[in-house]
């Protein structure tokens, strides 16, 4: 699947759907996931690890999602803290159909929407993000400048990145833009990054 694909995937054009159950932190989930979608029937490895090496801290949010895909981190989030403000956020419309869908169909409140209908004074308690490396270093860096000073004082992001994709090169980055970064665990050829706000 090319990346313009990807990025242009069209709702609206018949296109197939794979189930996909998945236990994260005590719930379990039932989703539609899509061709053209990211992970298409299953959840991916790096996703994986982060459920496991990761769990929520905040307790009301608000939570974002960041490359929702088909919804998966967003409605753990949404399942795990019933009642927080959660926000799913991706580029591709069929990303949002779905996520937006999957949402409905477990009776879980999850804004799924474009980047741009985050309203601007949205702060975030927590970011959880398996962020798209493929784009490329600098739109990767523009995306990350874009959003992790909309974290809160007190809040983080959570970030699971390939080690042979770029992990350890990455972190060092975000520190230098002035963030506080740890590594909260590392299986499969992943690692799993926490980002605090600059001081």
């Amino acid at each position: 699947m090319s990346d313009e694909h990807y990025f242009t995937a069209d709702p609206s054009v018949p296109f197939t759907r794979k189930p996909v159950h998945a236990r994260v932190w005590g719930h379990d989930l039932a989703l539609d996931s899509g061709s053209g979608v990211f992970a298409q029937g299953r959840v991916d490895a790096g996703t994986a690890v982060l459920f496991r090496e990761a769990e929520p801290q905040a307790a009301d949010g608000p939570f974002l999602d960041l490359g929702c895909g088909y919804g998966v981190v967003a409605l753990a989030l949404a399942a795990v803290r019933p009642g927080a403000e959660v926000w799913a956020v991706d580029v591709n419309e069929r990303a949002l159909l779905l996520t937006r869908e999957n949402a409905a169909a477990a009776g879980l409140a999850v804004h799924a929407v474009g980047p741009e209908e985050v309203p601007p004074e949205v702060r975030f308690s927590e970011i959880w993000s398996n962020p798209p490396i493929r784009i490329g270093k600098q739109a990767l860096h523009e995306l990350l400048l874009t959003w992790l000073p909309r974290l809160a004082p007190d809040g983080r992001a959570v970030l699971v990145v390939g080690r042979n994709l770029g992990a350890d090169s990455l972190h060092r980055w975000i520190e230098e833009q002035g963030w506080d970064v740890a590594r909260l665990g590392s299986a499969k050829g992943f690692r799993v990054l926490e980002v605090r706000p600059r001081t």
